[in-house]
């Protein structure tokens, strides 16, 4: 697996909203959510994004904020044509490495309940903590 993070800038953030959009509208229409391309761009500019890349394709992406208690993945998201190849392992395993690295007290998430992902998820150690309607909220805690 020759995958890597590399920060995306602004000019990837078309690639970056078609990418979510494309994978998560289903999920909005399901629980009847608006898709707001606005919205999407608002909080990339607030995020910390990364592209995840194997040699020159960009095979998807991650977006992470942080406060005190946890390192946070607002966004992940694989390309079709990537997806059951170890991408998002790799992603998630990269990811709360950085976080115990940071110190932060916990790796978070939030999912939808009928999104599949959330079993990806569970074998990486992140549990269920909360939930409300359509969302699951899950943690891995970084060790001390």
């Amino acid at each position: 697996m020759d995958f890597e993070l590399r920060l995306a800038s602004a000019e990837h953030l078309p690639f970056a909203r078609a990418l979510t959009c494309q994978t998560m509208l289903g999920y909005y229409i399901r629980h009847d959510l608006p898709w707001i391309d606005e919205a999407f761009d608002v909080a990339w500019a607030g995020r910390e994004n990364w592209l995840i890349c194997q040699h020159a394709s960009v095979l998807g992406f991650t977006s992470l904020s942080r406060d005190s208690k946890a390192l946070y993945i607002r966004e992940l998201h694989v390309v079709e044509a990537s997806r059951g190849q170890g991408v998002g392992t790799w992603t998630l395993e990269q990811v709360f490495s950085k976080a115990c690295a940071e110190r932060r007290p916990a790796l978070r998430l939030t999912v939808f309940k009928d999104n599949p992902a959330q079993a990806l998820y569970q074998r990486m150690g992140l549990q269920i903590v909360g939930q409300d309607d359509c969302f699951l909220r899950m943690e891995r805690k970084c060790p001390r």
